[in-house]
Order: structure tokens, then sequence, then C-alpha cells
């Protein structure tokens, strides 16, 4: 019982501490996924790229407007 019983005890801890290690470096995993989305979202990286996401749209916004109103000038002068 003492040899071949260390040996089986000694090969299945090493057995589940390879499997740890396997499931634990899964870097595409959904959890994984969900942590990281909570780290951006408490340091505020999410708010600042939405808050560059929106200034990007007011400015193209902005310019859009620009253009409308310079159709509508070059409109009236043209007496159309």
């Amino acid at each position: 019982m003492g040899l071949f019983t260390r040996v089986l005890n000694l090969s299945g801890i090493g057995l589940m501490i390879l499997c740890l290690c396997i499931i634990s470096g899964c870097e595409g995993s959904r959890t994984r996924d969900a942590v990281d989305d909570t780290v951006e979202e408490m340091t505020g990286k999410k708010n600042i790229d939405r808050m560059k996401e929106m200034k990007e749209d007011l400015t193209e916004i902005q310019r859009q407007q620009d253009d409308r109103s310079d159709r509508l000038k070059e409109t009236d002068d043209t007496g159309g």
C-alpha cells in the first residue's frame, strides 16, 4: 500500500493542478470578457470612450448643419 498509493495520489494531485492551470488560462471565455468589461467600467475608460464618440458625432452633425446652411444660402442667392 505504500509506494503504489503514493504514486497514485501524486499523479491525481498533479493531474488536478494541470487541469486547473489549463482552465484558468482560457483568455476567450465569457467570464474573462465580463471581468474586463467591469474593470473598464470601474476605471472610467468606458465613459471616456463614450464621450469621445459623442464628440465625434456632434462634430459630424455640426458639419452637416453647416453644409445644409450653405446650400440654403446658395438657393436664396440664386433666387430659387
